[in-house]
């Protein structure tokens, strides 16, 4: 017997804004670039069994998951996102809370982050509705502090060089406190966008590559900066909403982006 199919949609992320250890010694930590409708779900309910399609992880493995939830889920699940795993866009930590929504979680965001992390050994904080408002340290799956909003921001990006999956015990990231610090005082997108584009180019020059061609495309068409997926292959032009120019995506195409996304956010 079958039920009334379910469907869902959870964020992403495109990259981050910044991440890297909070002191030399410190835990590594982020700030998400969320995106919305990143990862869908759909669930038909049946008495018996579990059958995933494009989930990637196998019904043992989400039914422990799940059952560390208090949850139970039985059917057919299908999932579909925007990019595939591995290239730092939080399809791995979405899944999950896709699944848990659809196995009925209604709990708290920080004991579902916790579970996704026992799971994984490392979270995206997908499971918080404003997930770019937190400092998040994203090997123990806790807010480190809590950030301004952002001023409206559009972002072009799209996906160069292949996957690289997070390792939980890779600590090999820059030092970004100074960063952080001054990004508590920032106010106008200017100033978010550099800071942004600090911690792009740290990351590149400790972890690579070496040619990539985003430092190009921001001088080529005018933007403010660019960030990065640090552990992946995101990457994202920030614009002023509405500035983005004419023929952007044709540039990014020709530098080798693929995949390429453009969307909006910021509150203010």
């Amino acid at each position: 017997m079958t039920g009334r199919v379910t469907h869902l949609s959870v964020p992403g992320h495109f990259g981050e804004w910044m991440q890297g250890r909070i002191g030399a010694q410190g835990p590594v930590a982020l700030i998400t670039l969320p995106v919305a409708d990143h990862v869908r779900l759909w669930h038909v309910p049946q008495r018996r069994g579990l059958h995933l399609y494009g989930v990637g992880l196998g019904p043992v493995e989400v039914r422990r998951f799940l059952r560390s939830l208090g949850l139970d889920l039985r059917g057919i699940v299908r999932m579909r996102a925007q990019t595939p795993l591995g290239l730092g866009t939080g399809v791995s930590t979405a899944r999950l809370v896709g699944l848990a929504r659809v196995a009925g979680w209604q709990g708290p965001p920080e004991a579902l982050s916790s579970a996704c992390i026992a799971s994984e050994g490392a979270a995206d904080p997908l499971a918080f509705p404003a997930p770019e408002r937190m400092l998040w340290a994203s090997r123990i799956g806790r807010p480190l502090d809590h950030l301004p909003p952002l001023p409206r921001y559009e972002i072009l990006g799209g996906l160069c060089g292949g996957p690289s999956f997070t390792n939980p015990q890779d600590t090999n990231f820059a030092d970004i406190s100074d960063l952080v610090a001054q990004w508590r005082q920032a106010r106008g997108l200017e100033e978010f966008a550099a800071l942004a584009t600090q911690s792009a180019l740290r990351c590149t020059d400790l972890r690579g590559p070496k040619a990539d061609p985003t430092p190009r495309l921001v001088r080529d068409l005018g933007a403010l900066g660019w960030l990065r997926a640090h552990t992946g292959a995101a990457r994202g032009l920030i614009f002023a909403p509405g500035t983005v120019p004419d023929g952007a995506a044709a540039l990014l195409r020709a530098a080798g982006l693929r995949q390429l996304r453009q969307f909006r956010g910021g509150e203010r």
